[in-house]
């Protein structure tokens, strides 16, 4: 089991009081703050919380080959004749929680269509387990980078039948999910470009994530920026510059040269999750303002 991803979070959970499916069926019919991860109880004070005016906001469903995927949008109310840029917000390993569901709003507030796909749910709800460890070995361990990869095409492809434009997709993730914006960012050709909050680099390779970020920058389409925290307990500032080294060797990948870092000193791991402990309220809010300007930078709008 791989202890940096076991670091990104509380070692014990609580049982659920709301489940989060249920939460997510509400859609903007109801505005609550029971719907974030068990972890997260209590939840802090300081979390954000984006009302849903000017928006239509809730869960949907498409098939990724044979299995029906669910996931959380955010978008405008109205949708111009040439459609929306999209953004794919990627979970961290608790899934498709309130915290996620409130990022999405918060892009769908500056004109995106945003999306959060439920990439764990073939192997199960991460809230319905009682330990990280839990989650890791029966949740993440169990959910394979190609499948991922492939939810994400399905993704956008009812993006592109529902208001998204196509040309104008920007992807973004917190943890597990900032390791998935960077292979996404490899092998999607539709993102023009990533954002990576604190993802893994570097790692054990295992038959369902049998290569990491530094493994593929030779092949990345779209450049990311990467926002990490210079005291993260689980990524290491070595990683990070390996992974620039790497970036920086790639010399016929525009891409790669074109990809960046943001790493902010004394910062801990999720320092953008404004629910924890964890937060930071300047780094969150310095990297939130890089975030949208990297994706205007890369033509995502």
């Amino acid at each position: 089991m791989d202890k940096n991803l076991i670091n990104e979070a509380t070692s014990l959970l609580n049982p659920s009081k709301t489940n989060r499916r249920e939460f997510l069926k509400m859609g903007a019919t109801v505005a609550t703050g029971l719907g974030y991860v068990a972890a997260a109880e209590p939840v802090m004070a300081q979390a954000i919380k984006t009302d849903f005016e000017g928006l239509e906001a809730g869960e949907v469903t498409f098939m990724s080959k044979d299995f029906q995927v669910s996931a959380y949008v955010s978008r405008p109310k109205k949708v111009p004749k040439n459609g929306l840029p999209v953004v794919l917000v990627i979970s961290e390993i608790f899934g498709v929680h309130e915290y996620i569901a409130d990022v999405t709003r918060r892009f769908a507030k500056l004109g995106y269509l945003a999306v959060a796909p439920e990439l764990f749910a073939r192997a199960g709800d991460p809230n319905t387990m009682g330990t990280v460890a839990e989650i890791m070995k029966e949740i993440v361990a169990k959910t394979p980078d190609a499948q991922v990869m492939e939810d994400l095409k399905a993704t956008l492809a009812w993006v592109g039948k529902n208001g998204g434009d196509l040309k104008r997709v920007g992807i973004t993730g917190f943890c597990w999910g900032g390791r998935i914006t960077w292979l996404a960012s490899a092998q999607i050709p539709e993102i023009k470009a990533g954002v990576a909050w604190y993802g893994r680099l570097v790692g054990d390779k295992t038959p369902n994530s049998p290569l990491h970020p530094i493994d593929l920058v030779a092949q990345m389409k779209a450049p990311v920026l990467g926002l990490y925290g210079g005291a993260d307990v689980g990524i290491s500032v070595e990683s990070i510059q390996q992974m620039k080294a790497a970036l920086e060797a790639t010399k016929n990948n525009k891409a790669a040269q074109a990809a960046k870092f943001e790493i902010y000193p004394d910062t801990p791991h999720a320092f953008h999750a404004d629910y924890r402990p964890t937060y930071r309220e300047g780094p969150a809010k310095d990297g939130w303002a890089k975030c949208i300007a990297w994706f205007k930078q890369q033509g995502v709008v």
